[in-house]
């Protein structure tokens, strides 16, 4: 249950919200390959894993978001990514795929 009354640590103003996760999600679900796609009103993104050598992928997560909700989620990442490379150091690209292919 979130508790939106209190401002969060050292932020006035800013509504403290808790996050309960069960055990099962807890676990997680590894995920190698995400297809994304939008309409004008959401944004789907479902996590698959695919073996290596499989021609098939089978979807572990499907998170479905607001345009809005999406680009914040984006900007986070963006954020958490130089984060993670201050600290550990820059994270090797492999080759942009070409138009069309799947993102894994």
């Amino acid at each position: 249950m979130a508790d939106q009354t209190k401002p969060g640590p050292g932020e006035p103003g800013v509504p403290q919200i808790q996050i309960d996760v069960d055990d099962a999600v807890a676990q997680g679900a590894y995920s190698n390959l995400v297809l994304i796609n939008h309409n004008d009103n959401e944004f789907v993104l479902d996590f698959a894993y695919i073996q290596p050598a499989s021609p098939r992928a089978r979807v572990r997560a499907r998170i479905i978001s607001s345009p809005r909700h999406t680009k914040r989620l984006l900007r986070a990442l963006e954020h958490n990514l130089r984060r993670y490379e201050e600290r550990f150091g820059p994270i090797e690209e492999p080759e942009p795929a070409p138009h069309g292919t799947l993102i894994s």
